[in-house]
């Protein structure tokens, strides 16, 4: 009997997740594999494979040519490897756009405020953006501030309090807001009401 020799390539996905925000995705896995004539890259080490030239790239050869280990300062940008120190809390007001009318269902089971569908982008040459959507689920006029946490790999990056205006009650609002700088490697953001909303007298 003769023994089947089977090989599977390795499939590394990349994805980043945090407060169901993804900020980057890439559209298919990425496949390494050495290819003929090329050394294989050790189990561990990140790398792709060019599949017209067979070149495999790693974060050691990236900016070199092929054969020859690239110079430190030539080497690939490791986002893992990003040491942020800020210690301040950015604070900053949102901008906001009312979206229209919800129920009033504020209760025991029902939150007054709820925060959904965020979405983490990079405005270039700028700052990271976020934009959410703010419900008031209550029959009266709040102003909430937000605590939201930029962070890389689950490190944080940045604090940033948000202040929201006034939202009248039983009414859907979009905030857009700013987070680091786009030179700053961040793949996520969780938000919270951060202290209870202002009640605004009518």
């Amino acid at each position: 009997m003769t023994a089947k020799l089977f090989v599977l390539p390795l499939v590394v996905t990349v994805s980043f997740i945090a407060a169901s925000v993804q900020a980057q995705q890439p559209s298919a896995p990425v496949t390494s594999a050495a290819g003929p004539g090329y050394q294989a890259v050790p189990s561990g080490v990140p790398s792709f494979r060019d599949p017209k030239t067979g070149q495999v790239w790693t974060p050691d050869n990236v900016g070199g040519v092929a054969g020859n280990p690239a110079l430190p300062q030539d080497r690939a940008f490791n986002p893992a490897g990003q040491a942020v120190t800020n210690p301040q809390v950015y604070q900053q007001k949102a901008q906001m756009h009312v979206i229209g009318a919800v129920p009033i269902t504020a209760g025991p089971t029902v939150p007054l405020l709820v925060i959904d569908n965020p979405s983490l982008t990079v405005k270039a040459g700028g700052r990271w953006q976020v934009v959410l959507y703010l419900q008031n689920n209550s029959g009266s006029t709040l102003a909430p501030g937000l605590d939201c946490r930029f962070t890389n790999g689950g490190k944080p990056v940045l604090t940033s309090y948000v202040g929201v205006p006034p939202v009248a009650g039983g009414m859907r609002v979009g905030l857009t807001f700013v987070g680091p700088p786009s030179d700053i490697f961040v793949d996520s953001v969780a938000c919270g009401v951060a202290r209870e909303a202002e009640l605004i007298r009518n």
